[in-house]
């Protein structure tokens, strides 16, 4: 049996007397696509740095790839947090710096690399997120929101990593500039054999992508399985987050596209 990409065991996060997540379990095996949807004020994107190590949960353990997240020397962490990628919700991207130098940061964190090295794998990542090599110059002010969540996808492939995790991927963009991000998503994802975890409320999108959706709700995992398999389960949340016209709706246009 493979080892899981992510372990999430006994995750407990606390900030001061609130508590966020009180017990939670979370396995994702290599190459699936899973969504995590939960209400507001869940811990969704608290989950997700935990995940990355952007924070440290109050008790638990974070696994990846089979060892705990915070194990080993220095070096060994630092191997292990080459193996991922994240987008961060507004995209994350340096102002001061043009596209091209936002997506070499992390490439120049390496060391090591020649400058024709990093201009090389630049450009090959700006080109396979559909980006032509005159936008390399352009600054971050000068993009749409769109070309925002290109740049910093192209920034979280800029290490090849094997896992890539996405904070509201399409959040902002109107429905033409979501729905060729998703699609965009799907080729990266079995073009390059990548897991993907996002968080994501837009149910076109999670409809989509997902191979299965982990539920948060009463400050754990509620249940992680098939959209089909969820929709039947009788809970207020799913109930509320599913089931409603508007979102039956949406998940019927995210199936059409998936």
């Amino acid at each position: 049996m493979s080892v899981p990409v992510i372990q999430l065991e006994g995750i407990v996060t606390r900030f001061g007397h609130a508590v966020v997540h009180d017990g939670i379990d979370l396995t994702i095996p290599a190459g699936e696509v899973v969504s995590l949807v939960g209400g507001s004020g869940s811990g969704k994107t608290t989950l997700l740095r935990e995940i990355v190590g952007l924070l440290t949960p109050t008790r638990g353990t974070v696994r990846l790839f089979g060892e705990d997240l915070h194990a080993g020397s220095r070096a060994a962490q630092a191997r292990r947090r080459r193996r991922f990628g994240m987008l961060f919700q507004q995209g994350a991207l340096f102002s001061a710096f043009n596209v091209f130098e936002n997506v070499a940061f992390p490439l120049r964190e390496l060391h090591g690399l020649s400058e024709r090295e990093v201009r090389d794998a630049v450009m090959l990542k700006l080109a396979l997120v559909e980006l032509q090599p005159e936008h390399a110059l352009l600054m971050p002010a000068e993009l749409s929101g769109g070309m925002v969540k290109r740049v910093a996808l192209a920034r979280a492939l800029a290490l090849e990593p094997e896992l890539l995790l996405l904070d509201e991927p399409t959040a902002g963009l109107d429905p033409d500039r979501s729905a060729a991000f998703v699609h965009l998503i799907q080729e990266l994802q079995h073009q390059l054999g990548l897991t993907v975890v996002l968080v994501t409320h837009d149910l076109d999108t999670l409809a989509a992508l997902s191979s299965r959706v982990a539920v948060l709700a009463e400050k754990r995992i509620l249940v992680c399985d098939t959209l089909e398999h969820i929709m039947t389960i009788d809970h207020p949340f799913i109930e509320r987050f599913f089931r409603s016209e508007r979102s039956q709706r949406a998940l019927a246009r995210g199936m059409e596209t998936a």
